[in-house]
């Protein structure tokens, strides 16, 4: 994904999406829900980078799903404006239930993974959460959040994913054609809020 610019920023959106910095099982284990253990020495840098990126903006709001990589790096932002982060259970990575933990390249191959990742549309995780009920939690969160400067949201890919699926009118089985790597910031476009809720 290429770094916004600041003025780009500015212009696109008061409502900005922030995917957490990297912890150690990017990559490598569906973390899930699970200890993350926090970021990584890369992961802080990350953050940082984030903060000076952001320092410019108006930030009047700071919220983060209550997973301790997304915290840390609420944090990193909200500290360089003088705010305190917000922890909202409505932003919250996907239950993915007896899932969690596993390395990735364990689950591959399995039936019940492979369908979840054809048809995120209308799978559910066994004993978890489909994508349709992740994204309605996080969206009707965001959308009770008054524009008033610029409000941030730290979140995870998936979380990001589908909300740009309901931004762009998508079907969440195209979930993937979104790109969101660690400490990525997205504009949530309020025109596009708008719209899409007509």
């Amino acid at each position: 994904m290429a770094t916004l610019s600041t003025a780009r920023l500015l212009e696109s959106s008061a409502h900005l999406l922030v995917r957490h910095c990297r912890h150690a099982d990017v990559g490598d284990r569906l973390t899930g829900r699970g200890e993350d253990g926090g970021l990584t020495q890369v992961g802080q840098v990350e953050a940082a980078a984030l903060a000076d990126q952001l320092a410019v903006e108006p930030v009047t709001a700071v919220y983060a799903s209550p997973r301790r990589r997304t915290r840390e790096t609420a944090a990193a932002i909200a500290d360089r404006h003088g705010l305190t982060v917000r922890v909202v259970d409505a932003l919250d990575e996907v239950d993915f239930a007896a899932w969690t933990g596993q390395r990735f390249g364990d689950l591959d191959g399995q039936p019940a993974w492979d369908q979840w990742n054809r048809e995120r549309a209308t799978a559910r995780v066994p004993g978890g959460e489909s994508m349709s009920e992740a994204l309605e939690r996080a969206r009707a969160f965001i959308e009770t959040v008054p524009a008033h400067g610029t409000v941030v949201f730290v979140t995870h890919c998936d979380i990001i994913r589908a909300l740009l699926c309901w931004r762009d009118g998508r079907s969440l089985n195209q979930i993937f054609d979104y790109d969101v790597p660690p400490a990525s910031v997205t504009p949530l476009r309020l025109r596009a809020l708008a719209e899409v809720a007509a």
